[in-house]
């Protein structure tokens, strides 16, 4: 076997990586659903980051308080191009957390599992995909 089998490695690991990062977020949101306590809060401020190609993403920071009295300030894990009027500075927003670590939170409406999903199915193809390829070459050697 030749050197070239080893440049399929690349979407295999790309796929592995992409599918381990869709199941945690789907993880994390299913347990949020199962164990998460809903909470009011506001959306305090948008933190605002450029990427390399220039683009500005806006994340959300949500404050809410817990059961226990705690106040929590945190943004989002998701940015968005654009903010809808319903997430601006100021907005009531419904917020479930985690009670155990208030940092795992989702700010419903705004956090969706649509990007975990993607990354999941992307990852699953790529890896499979790959997988496939791999054994069809080894078993026609």
């Amino acid at each position: 076997m030749e050197r070239e089998w080893l440049f399929s490695l690349i979407p295999l690991f790309i796929g592995a990586v992409c599918l381990c990062f869709g199941v945690y977020g789907l993880r994390r949101a299913s347990a949020l659903r199962r164990r998460g306590v809903t909470a009011q809060g506001r959306i305090v401020r948008h933190d605002t980051m450029r990427n390399d190609e220039g683009a500005t993403f806006h994340y959300p920071v949500a404050v809410w308080t817990t059961r226990d009295g705690r106040t929590c300030e945190h943004p989002s894990r998701f940015g968005r191009g654009k903010v809808a009027g319903a997430f601006g500075v100021g907005a009531a927003v419904a917020v479930r957390y985690d009670p155990e670590d208030p940092r795992r939170f989702a700010i419903q409406g705004w956090d969706t599992t649509a990007v975990d999903l993607l990354f999941t199915v992307l990852g699953a193809v790529l890896s499979a995909g790959t997988s496939v390829v791999l054994l069809v070459r080894l078993l026609t050697l």
